[in-house]
């Protein structure tokens, strides 16, 4: 059994959504089809809740019934079976009135998870429509619920035996389905309540969904042809990669790599079943698989991650001193602040985050340990590859290809696999062209 996602991109138009439908019914073999919202009705959704949530309930009726208007226009130019026509207009008018309903009373904005009650109604919507749309192609497919399987416990964390033991079943208990139908992103907590994996987790259910069943492959479908060497909005002249490692576009992932979401790849890599990345619409073209694979020495692909901070902490105290690092490792776990970057020298720890929430307060903490400089509007470029000792000259091309662009911080040797580069945001996109002509332009 295969496992399909495709992103609200692929499923954001009546013709896009008959596109997948002849993607899903040409693939061989049974499959879960896992879909994401329709494109942009996340973030519709989310104003709604943010309108509610500051009692504008005028404005949040307005948007509601502008998303309502768009849904229906879908909804007639999706089908042409009278009888399925009106079947999903009655699911999408049950949905909306449902969604309105939270505007209409003040008590029940301030309820607890009402925002993620509502914007959950995006894969609720898709999902739906899509599994009618294949009735409509007569293709045997059977719509799953999230809520049925995927769960996440009290630390937010999948529940990896409940989805594990509760997918078996379902798949055990219809053996007959050929394409089972499912939402990504959206889930139960702990308690029941109606949750998520977080923006993007559509990819994170996928590969939830693969590693319980140990599927014979995932494949992701978005808007691009795999995983590019370089990122194609700045830099002209990209390839896709035919082949990665997971810890290869793990690290890609995770600093920018917008094809997949960082941590979709992990139950995957640890069921080893491959992944692969495809286009929706130009589904001839060969994508990227990812599984365990060996790494070719030197650089594969590079990507970037922007809205970084730099925060340095010197201290003479830190000198021949032990437990200091743990000083400042402790205040970041305090304020829930995941760190990226770490370079040290005998006074002074340099470190980044992408999150400045709890930026002040982190500050506060470290000037009872020493002098803090923070610096901001920045970008980390990811090289990943493989830069293990068996291996030489990658670091000559990439330092030569940077020879006028200034480098905040290194880090080299955490990994094997990810050489990262703290610049300035405004060098971004020089410095990606520049890394293109120097470590790729000889290889091609």
């Amino acid at each position: 059994m295969k496992v399909l996602k495709f992103g609200g991109t692929s499923v954001g138009t009546p013709e896009s959504i008959k596109e997948v439908a002849k993607i899903v019914a040409n693939i061989e073999g049974d499959k879960i089809v896992v879909l994401s919202a329709m494109s942009q009705t996340t973030n519709v959704l989310h104003k709604i809740t943010d309108a509610i949530a500051a009692s504008q309930f005028d404005e949040a009726k307005s948007i509601v019934d502008a998303l309502w208007s768009k849904y229906k226009i879908v909804v007639r130019d999706l089908y042409q079976n009278e009888s399925l026509q009106k079947q999903a207009g009655a699911l999408i008018d049950e949905r909306f009135d449902f969604i309105k309903s939270y505007a209409h009373d003040g008590s029940l904005a301030v309820m607890d998870g009402v925002e993620k009650i509502i914007v959950a109604q995006g894969e609720i919507l898709s999902t739906n429509m899509f599994a009618m749309y294949l009735e409509e192609i007569n293709e045997n497919a059977r719509l799953l619920s999230a809520f049925d399987f995927m769960r996440i416990d009290a630390a937010g964390e999948p529940d990896v035996d409940f989805i594990t033991d509760s997918m078996g079943a379902i798949v055990a208990a219809n053996p007959q389905t050929n394409i089972f139908v499912t939402q990504g992103y959206i889930c139960l907590n702990h308690e029941g309540d109606i949750d998520n994996l977080k923006r993007g987790g559509s990819d994170y259910s996928a590969s939830l969904i693969g590693a319980a069943i140990t599927a014979e492959e995932i494949q992701i479908w978005t808007d691009i042809d795999g995983m590019h060497n370089n990122d194609p909005r700045y830099v002209d002249n990209t390839f896709s990669l035919k082949e990665i490692s997971f810890d290869e576009a793990a690290e890609l992932a995770y600093f920018g790599a917008k094809i997949l979401h960082p941590q979709s790849v992990i139950p995957a890599k640890e069921k080893n079943v491959p992944v692969l990345l495809k286009d929706t619409f130009n589904p001839v073209s060969a994508g990227t698989i990812i599984r365990n694979c060996p790494v070719p020495n030197g650089v594969r692909a590079i990507a970037a991650k922007d809205g970084i901070t730099a925060i340095k902490i010197k201290s003479y105290r830190m000198l021949m001193a032990y437990g200091f690092l743990n000083k400042i490792f402790t205040v970041f776990e305090k304020y829930n602040t995941a760190i990226d970057m770490v370079t040290t020298s005998e006074v002074a720890v340099s470190l980044t985050i992408d999150n400045n929430e709890r930026l002040q307060d982190i500050i506060t903490e470290l000037e009872d340990i020493g002098s803090v400089q923070v610096d901001s509007d920045l970008t980390i470029v990811c090289l990943a590859g493989d830069f293990s000792q068996k291996q030489s000259g990658a670091s000559t091309e990439i330092f030569n290809s940077m020879s006028d662009i200034p480098i905040r911080m290194i880090s080299y040797g955490g990994s094997n696999y990810n050489v990262s580069l703290l610049i300035k945001s405004e060098d971004k996109i020089r410095t990606l062209r520049a890394l293109n002509i120097g470590v790729f332009a000889e290889k091609d």
